[in-house]
């Protein structure tokens, strides 16, 4: 397992094959990314995340929030998401990402991890309404966390922190190949927010 810490600017491919992700480090400045932060704890909608697994509802610490270009429909875990339209801290956001990438996005998936006791299973960003091979730009604010990707096959890893105001982008066949996830800790006591810009189509 490599574990990497920031980087100045975007850096060579980190996955060894089949895929692309590009970690940029910080794209905003602390003052900004403190800002941001504050902001989107206290004015976006945020929900309790649901899941439906084996029939039952499962309803989750970490909080959500959905927004887009339009009402998008978003379904993952057997449960539907609509978009809410865009507020002005999430329209600067998008434009910073795509700036930094070159890439366009229409929606934004927000998750709230209150602390490190909270997390993510291994999983890859595969639902049909996703862009097929599309860029997946994920931005962090608030606790830096450790954030880790597995081969489908081989099993391979690669890992790397991501600190507050980075931007990592999962393109190309990323998510068909490889497995994600935000490990939980002991070792963070304080919220994380993390933005994934996407771009769904077909509807």
């Amino acid at each position: 397992m490599n574990l990497f810490r920031s980087l100045p600017s975007k850096s060579d491919n980190l996955l060894p094959f089949d895929g692309t992700v590009e970690y940029y480090g910080c794209v905003l400045s602390l003052e900004e990314a403190n800002h941001f932060y504050k902001k989107l704890l206290t004015h976006i909608d945020w929900k309790n995340d649901e899941a439906v697994m084996f029939g039952k509802k499962i309803i989750t610490k970490r909080k959500v929030a959905w927004y887009g270009d339009k009402p998008f429909r978003y379904t993952y875990s057997n449960t539907n998401k609509f978009a809410l339209p865009w507020t002005m801290e999430l329209e600067a956001l998008k434009k910073i990402c795509e700036q930094q990438s070159g890439e366009s996005y229409n929606s934004c998936l927000l998750n709230l991890y209150h602390d490190g006791s909270e997390g993510m299973a291994w999983h890859s960003d595969g639902e049909k309404d996703l862009k097929p091979n599309g860029a997946i730009a994920s931005l962090t604010l608030g606790a830096e966390r450790k954030f880790s990707f597995k081969h489908k096959k081989s099993g391979e890893t690669r890992s790397l922190i991501l600190e507050h105001g980075s931007l990592l982008v999962m393109k190309d066949e990323t998510q068909t190949h490889w497995l994600h996830r935000l490990p939980p800790t002991k070792m963070v006591h304080s919220p994380r927010i993390n933005l994934t810009f996407r771009s769904i189509v077909g509807q």
